[in-house]
């Protein structure tokens, strides 16, 4: 059966009054009931023509064809929203617009990581900057041995090798860090050129050292996350790298910062996800400065229905289990706008689905959970990909 649509080009309005089409859509779940008609958004009235072989005919009852309805329309990422809603409801899965949302749905439980605190060593100790490479140097044997062993500060030796070799090497997170709480000085420079020498490189470096200090005041080890394609790579509080032969404490979890004045390209930001998940890493998301709430932020675009016991969550019966923010490949995204939609997410008490249609409009689904850090005022959030 042909699903029949009108579209009133005065009103702008997407609808079907055809009994038949009525009936089949309402079951379906697409669409809104008001006065005797089924309204339907721009999405749905563009996934019956392309899917369910729907039939668009203008008032004057001239027949419409998907780019006839679509054009009609000035909405922003309009194939990004079309291709999302696609892919969802291509799943079997139920997907409404996100004005539907009411109240809070309680689906967006906190994922809360152990509490700990740092227990500052203090020394006496002084280093030398190498300011082109962004590093310090420790060459008393005995202390970088133990700042090694017993707290992770630097890397004595060589890298998995201790035994080789004395001094002990510090980023310039470790060298700022153990300046402010350890006792470190150093031979040529001062906490200001220090600081001065890493904006020059990278100019989110306060950031950047906002979101180590945080961790690692609280009992948590951050080094490089290179290898991986992330800034840090983060270890629980207790982690050590004394270990027995042929052992080695491998990270579970990466960090990457994402300032709230940054944009990024989604497709090189998804990049670093999928690969932390390759190599069985949880990504974090760090969004470090004060939270201001925008008067107009990132708008979210769907309610989302998933899967449960012996069959699928509908509006009649169940919540919507998350809100979606529906994204195209080659967008570009802020970090204050990722943490708006984070946060209209939140309002709603549902967790943050990002959709990212590609350049052939496959869709990437990644799920945003909230995290907990004792004592935190920075917002940390698990990012997963996800199969729908």
């Amino acid at each position: 059966m042909a699903v029949k649509l009108v579209f009133d080009r005065d009103s702008g309005e997407l609808f079907s009054d055809e009994p038949e089409t009525v009936s089949s859509v309402v079951r379906g779940f697409y669409g809104e009931m008001r006065g005797g008609r089924v309204h339907f958004t721009p999405e749905e009235a563009l996934y019956l023509i392309d899917i369910r072989n729907g039939q668009c005919t203008d008032a004057s009852l001239n027949p419409m064809k998907f780019n006839d309805v679509a054009s009609s329309f000035r909405l922003p990422k309009l194939m990004a929203r079309y291709h999302t809603f696609k892919d969802w409801r291509d799943r079997g899965l139920v997907i409404r617009p996100i004005a539907e949302a009411k109240g809070k749905y309680g689906r967006n439980p906190v994922k809360k990581y152990p509490p700990g605190k740092f227990r500052a060593p203090k020394y006496s100790v002084e280093g030398l900057f190498f300011a082109e490479d962004l590093m310090t140097v420790i060459d008393d044997e005995a202390v970088g041995r133990e700042l090694y062993s017993e707290h992770w500060l630097g890397q004595f030796g060589s890298y998995k090798a201790e035994q080789r070799g004395r001094i002990s090497k510090l980023d310039v997170y470790e060298t700022l860090f153990m300046m402010k709480h350890c006792g470190l000085s150093l031979r040529n420079a001062t906490q200001k050129r220090v600081v001065a020498e890493a904006k020059r490189r990278r100019p989110d470096f306060p950031l950047m050292y906002q979101v180590y200090e945080d961790w690692r005041l609280r009992g948590y080890v951050l080094k490089t996350g290179f290898k991986f394609g992330t800034h840090f790579r983060l270890y629980l509080p207790g982690a050590s790298p004394a270990r027995a032969p042929d052992e080695w404490i491998h990270s579970k979890h990466v960090v990457q910062v994402f300032p709230r004045n940054e944009k990024m390209v989604i497709s090189e930001w998804a990049r670093a996800i999928r690969v932390a998940h390759s190599v069985k890493k949880t990504f974090i998301l760090a969004i470090p400065g004060k939270d201001v709430k925008r008067k107009r932020g990132m708008e979210l675009d769907f309610l989302l229905y998933h899967r449960k016991k012996g069959g699928i969550e509908t509006p009649k019966e169940d919540p919507p289990r998350f809100a979606m923010l529906s994204l195209s490949e080659e967008e570009c995204i802020g970090g204050a706008e990722l943490a708006d939609a984070i946060r209209s997410a939140k309002e709603f008490g549902l967790d943050l689905m990002l959709a990212i249609a590609d350049r052939e409009t496959a869709v990437t689904y990644y799920r945003v959970k909230r995290l907990e850090i004792p004592g935190s005022p920075y917002e940390y959030y698990e990012i997963e990909w996800e199969q729908p």
